[in-house]
């Protein structure tokens, strides 16, 4: 109970890491920087290196006991979804769709599109960690990727602003 119990509690510690790292990253790229005075920014962007730094520092590590097959689904479920990242500058909606599909593939609720039967299958052949850690994954990308669509639609309405500002004053 008590290797349980610590196994757990370095997985938790690892969670929170991508966790701290991940608020980090948003906070040094949000709308609001933009807001703000260039010296509030720099300051700003220099205490947000400090700690994602710091955050880095930390090394925490919970290695799951895998046989020859989880192994080798594990490597083909992690290269099913670097192509996919590797292709989302190419095509940002077929990429969210594609992701969308392989994390319907990890969850047990009934997904709003379609699934990645054959994600599915090699998940299935993962360990049970490897199973959370890449659901995990999924989740942080499509969170990621919600993230960059909508400073993208803000910076498109604001460039539309900008437009009919200009023209505003032309007339």
């Amino acid at each position: 109970l008590r290797v349980e119990a610590f196994r757990d509690a370095a997985s938790a510690m690892e969670q929170e890491k991508e966790i701290l790292l991940e608020m980090i990253h948003n906070i040094q790229n949000s709308q609001d920087m933009r807001h703000i005075s260039e010296g509030e920014r720099e300051e700003l962007n220099l205490t947000a290196n400090r700690l994602m730094g710091r955050t880095l520092t930390v090394e925490v590590s919970v290695e799951t006991i895998r046989n020859a097959q989880q192994q080798e689904s594990l490597l083909h479920a992690t290269k099913m979804i670097d192509e996919i990242v590797n292709k989302l500058l190419d095509d940002l909606e077929d990429a969210k769709i594609r992701l969308m599909s392989l994390y319907g593939a990890c969850t047990s609720d009934v997904p709003a599109g379609p699934i990645d039967q054959k994600f599915q299958s090699v998940v299935i052949g993962c360990a049970i960690e490897d199973q959370k850690k890449i659901k995990r994954r999924l989740e942080t990308l499509l969170r990621n990727l919600e993230n960059s669509e909508k400073s993208i639609t803000l910076l498109e309405h604001q460039k539309s602003c900008v437009r009919q500002s200009c023209n505003s004053k032309q007339d």
